[in-house]
């Protein structure tokens, strides 16, 4: 067995006792261990069964074979939904929770949504512990924050770093089978996760859901450095839809935008890179109809600067078709503002109903 050699960096008692004041994250993870399970999903596969006759390999037809997968869970409602990740779930034939207390409860998938990695399922249970949402627009860049989850089925594992980056677009959410693009806005975090935290919770220091964990960056499938969460804001939405549509209800502002660079924004006047280039505007979208022109530059959402395509999906990921939301944008030297209404896919202000 390698010897591992200790450090000690040696404080001043009076810097260190404040040191332990700000790093001190016992309470928080007291108040929210409870709001993170530990999910068990089942599926079975038919695969090849092969048998050796003689040095010959026989194939001796199909046999069924059950794969088991594993993952997190947090707790969003005293009565047993809980949010996780939608490749946590996807395919599951059966699903199980264990609760931190221990209790192992069957639970059924109320919806899921590829296109952000998002799912709802639903446990006979009264008097849990929801985690409260936070509001993931105010988390900023260096702030701290804990990963709650069950990496390599280690239940209850809490782990801390910072917000590092946000409005992360990774291009890892594969919605192959759906026919909506997929949304990334990731919160970026050092806080170390693994194989079994996806599902898991992000949470500030004040105890609030800000982030769903979903994955990491690595060559190898482990932790090397950064993971990235899902921002609440668009989780709360998400989970909200699925409870009472089963689908999720997108909103558009019909547009297809041109991420800026200083280049661009010399050639437009500008002093600074900022907002995104609308580069082509649906006919009789929902920005067409606010007044907005092909060429202006989008600033904000509903009061939220918005400086990326990511950045703008997550902002129009909290809004349902037929929401009246306030945009600013900048034309020929003036800033100006419009209230939109947001629309579906279809062009229409209507509920949309998953296809049977």
């Amino acid at each position: 067995m390698k010897k591992i050699l200790l450090i000690a960096l040696m404080l001043p008692l009076a810097a260190a006792t404040q040191a332990q004041r700000y790093t001190d994250f016992s309470g928080v993870a007291a108040s929210t261990i409870d709001g993170v399970v530990h999910i068990r999903t089942e599926q079975t596969r038919l695969t090849p069964l092969y048998q050796s006759f003689f040095g010959f390999i026989i194939n001796q037809g199909m046999q069924r074979k059950v794969y088991s997968a594993y993952g997190s869970g947090v707790i969003v409602s005293t009565d047993g939904y809980i949010v996780t990740n939608n490749h946590v779930v996807q395919d599951a034939e059966r699903i199980s929770v264990t609760l931190n207390d221990k209790r192992v409860l069957s639970a059924r998938l109320v919806g899921n949504d590829p296109a952000t990695d998002l799912a709802l399922i639903k446990v006979d249970a009264t008097g849990l512990k929801p985690i409260p949402y936070g509001n993931s627009d105010s988390a900023r860049v260096g702030q701290p924050v804990l990963a709650i989850g069950n990496p390599f089925n280690l239940t209850s594992t809490v782990t801390a770093g910072i917000i590092s980056a946000k409005a992360r677009n990774m291009g890892i959410i594969d919605n192959a089978r759906g026919a909506e693009s997929p949304i990334e806005a990731f919160i970026q975090t050092d806080a170390a996760v693994n194989p079994g935290n996806s599902g898991g919770a992000l949470v500030d220091g004040s105890g609030r859901l800000i982030g769903i964990v979903t994955a990491i960056a690595s060559g190898d499938g482990y932790y090397t450095g950064y993971s990235f969460a899902i921002p609440s804001n668009l989780a709360r939405k998400v989970a909200g839809d699925l409870q009472r549509y089963g689908y999720v209800q997108r909103a558009y502002l019909g547009v297809n935008v041109v991420e800026m660079t200083s280049q661009t924004a010399q050639q437009m006047g500008l002093s600074e890179v900022r907002g995104i280039l609308l580069a082509r505007l649906v006919p009789d979208g929902a920005a067409a109809r606010g007044g907005l022109h092909q060429g202006d530059l989008l600033l904000s959402i509903a009061g939220v600067e918005v400086n990326s395509f990511a950045e703008m999906m997550e902002e129009l990921g909290r809004f349902s078709p037929g929401d009246l939301v306030d945009v600013t944008y900048y034309r020929n030297g003036t800033t100006h503002s419009a209230t939109v209404t947001l629309q579906n896919s279809q062009g229409t202000t209507d509920v949309i109903r998953p296809k049977k």
